[in-house]
């Protein structure tokens, strides 16, 4: 029989369960063609002091892992289980699943979020606790489980992915719901840790970061288009050209934002399905540059670096100044969410390295100069330039 006892023997400890299911919320969201569907989430503002692992799979059973200064608590409800409250004749809690829960985490069980009005209960068949200062992982001591089930508080599928945290029974797992195959390396790649870079972001969903999609995600949400109007200076709303560039060889040109400088962002050549395609950034001046080998970069490159331009020009070196954080202090948490919206991977700080002697490491040289009777752009073949990694706090 599999209970939540047997559950409190496979958990890792809480340091290690938070990097798991921080890494399981960044995989699905990698992974799902919309995330707002997705099954595993991590909020690090829960509350003041708090953060939350939520798990929903849209059929009734959910699970929340709560950290907090006091310790650590994991709820689980199972909607089939016999040891639902809306499966007693009291509609309470199971007798001796949150009676031994210490006084400091008691609390966290009456949030509203898992709280039923209704039957003025909290949603819950299963519940594990460690509290500060513990060595191992606790659960209902006098719990008298009904039988007949194998799994009757439900706890051996609400947690498999935490008590079984390999790479293949992850993929296992999202492949099963997606029902199409995910790379094991990718998935190898984000359980370990590693930050979700735009290669492995491709190789989980290759549709996700598409040119096209990503134009799609910017639409949606007005607190994204708006700020890459104002702060990233990639307005979807200016897309005419002061004046026609034209490429070497041909190669088309697709204006898909513009600035209120008069600037103007390009895709460079042809669409391919599943290829990214380089962006350039003309001025008003005529001066072309290439910003990004893709539009994913792109857009990270005007979330994570506000007033990017300058940089460009040369004014500042490519990080954010004290000046703009000092006015700008919730800066790293609305980068945060706007690159979470877009699904692209979240920005990094680089390792320690000499300053660049020009502002946009690989794309900072003006091309050329574009417009009727100028010379054209010349951009390198193969697309090869990259930006810097991004400097953050």
């Amino acid at each position: 029989m599999s209970t939540v006892h047997e559950t409190a023997t496979h958990l890792p400890t809480p340091i290690e369960l938070r990097s798991h299911l921080r890494a399981l919320a960044v995989l699905e969201a990698a992974i799902a063609d919309d995330p707002q569907y997705c099954h595993y989430t991590f909020h690090g503002a829960w509350a003041p002091g708090e953060e939350a692992a939520l798990m929903e799979n849209g059929s009734g059973d959910d699970f929340s892992v709560l950290f907090t200064p006091a310790g650590v608590l994991i709820r689980g409800f199972d909607h089939e289980s016999a040891m639902s409250p809306y499966g007693t004749d009291d509609e309470q809690v199971w007798p001796g699943v949150i009676d031994e829960v210490p006084a400091a985490l008691r609390p966290l069980l009456d949030e509203p979020a898992f709280r039923d009005e209704d039957i003025g209960a909290p949603r819950v068949t299963a519940c594990l606790w460690w509290e500060t200062g513990d060595t191992a992982w606790r659960a209902g001591s006098g719990i008298d489980f009904p039988p007949g089930s194998e799994d009757p508080d439900g706890s051996g599928f609400l947690f498999r992915l935490l008590t079984d945290r390999s790479p293949e029974a992850t993929r296992a797992h999202f492949e099963d719901y997606y029902e199409r195959p995910v790379p094991l390396e990718a998935v190898r790649h984000v359980l370990a840790g590693h930050p979700l870079t735009p290669a492995v972001a491709a190789a989980l969903n290759p549709a996700a970061l598409s040119d096209n999609a990503l134009l799609r995600r910017i639409a949606a949400p007005a607190e994204v288009a708006s700020h890459l109007a104002c702060d990233g200076e990639f307005d979807l709303a200016r897309t005419d050209p002061i004046e026609p560039i034209a490429l070497p060889n041909g190669l088309p040109v697709e204006p898909v934002a513009g600035c209120n400088t008069g600037g103007t962002h390009y895709l460079c050549g042809p669409a391919v399905p599943g290829g990214p395609r380089p962006v350039l950034y003309t001025d008003s001046e005529g001066q072309a540059s290439l910003i990004a080998e893709s539009l994913a970069e792109a857009l990270t490159l005007a979330v994570a670096l506000p007033s990017w331009h300058d940089a460009l020009a040369g004014f500042r070196p490519p990080a954010l100044s004290s000046d703009y954080l000092d006015d700008h202090p919730d800066h790293p948490a609305v980068r945060d969410r706007l690159l979470a919206t877009l699904r692209l991977p979240p920005a990094t700080p680089p390792p320690p390295r000499r300053p660049p002697r020009r502002p946009l490491h690989g794309a900072r040289r003006p091309l050329g100069r574009v417009g009727p009777g100028r010379g054209t752009p010349r951009l390198p073949q193969p697309y090869s330039r990259r930006t810097a990694p991004l400097d953050g706090p």
